[in-house]
């Protein structure tokens, strides 16, 4: 048998959501900067052989049936175009949590069709791996190339890569799934919409100060009907704020997972672990942000 093949798929974390509105056909307009941790699953590919998927780690018990993964509906969607395409047998390490506003089902999804595209010899930009992803869900596009963007539309309008100075931050997730569709169902309209933001202007951003500074102006549209589901994400938010060195906490996505932005790594991995001793039940992660 041939050594699998091994690829990242790095935790997706919403520095920034602004919901712009709701869409006729029931999707909701959104505005987001996105960033990828330095932490997330791991997935193997042996090429050859029928489609299929084991999953294993932490989280492999809530990550559902295997034919509901996206994984597989990411390398189904592919095969459909691309009829003699080589598949093989996935194995997925799951870390992250699940359901829990880091996109790890997409970045899961992600990583598997860079991994056909690299048995396959397509390139990373070719249309059909970018159509497959947007047929797989609307947060697969973005996790395609794990770079940070700013992200509209449903998901789909993606901005070139932002250099964005890397930011240390702890995540934390309390433990709670959450269905994004609860939490959009939950979301008001604004009384004034939101301006958009000036991606150039973001781009222009070379140091932690100004994008801390930006960040704090932002929010996250998604945090309050979040936290009107699951009370404990506001007990999260608390307790990051508490730590010394906090810049800014919030909620990542639909949630429940939030983040804390420090001024360097040492203050990251002391607050994670006064957090993770305190509370030994939340899933705490040390990370940077880029």
């Amino acid at each position: 048998m041939p050594d699998p093949l091994v690829e990242a798929a790095p935790a997706k974390v919403n520095l920034t959501l602004r919901v712009l509105g709701r869409r006729s056909d029931g999707y909701h307009e959104i505005e987001s900067l996105v960033a990828f941790a330095r932490c997330g699953d791991t997935l193997r590919f042996t090429p050859g052989g029928e489609l299929a998927l084991t999953v294993r780690g932490a989280s492999a018990a809530l990550a559902g049936e295997n034919a509901d993964n996206l994984v597989l509906k990411a390398a189904r969607a592919l095969a459909v175009r691309i009829p003699d395409i080589g598949v093989g047998a996935y194995h997925l390490e799951k870390s992250l949590p699940v359901a829990a506003g880091l996109g790890g089902g997409s970045s899961d999804a992600a990583a598997a069709l860079r991994l056909l595209a690299r048995v396959n010899h397509l390139p990373p930009d070719d249309p059909m791996l970018y159509a497959a992803a947007r047929e797989t869900g609307a947060d697969v596009p973005v996790c395609l190339d794990p770079r940070a963007r700013m992200m509209r539309g449903i998901g789909d309008v993606l901005s070139k890569p932002l250099a964005l100075p890397p930011l240390q931050a702890v995540l934390v997730n309390p433990g709670v799934a959450l269905a994004t569709k609860d939490v959009f169902a939950a979301w008001r309209p604004h009384a004034v919409p939101p301006i958009p933001a000036d991606v150039d202007e973001i781009a222009r951003m070379t140091s932690r100060k100004q994008l801390v500074q930006f960040l704090i102006a932002q929010r996250n549209d998604l945090e309050a009907p979040a936290v009107g589901l699951a009370p404990v994400i506001a007990d999260v938010l608390a307790a990051l704020r508490g730590l010394p060195g906090c810049a800014l906490a919030r909620m990542s996505g639909s949630g429940a997972t939030c983040f804390a932005v420090f001024s360097s790594a040492a203050q990251a991995i002391t607050g994670a672990e006064a957090l993770h001793a305190k509370y030994p039940v939340w899933w705490v992660r040390a990370t940077a942000l880029c």
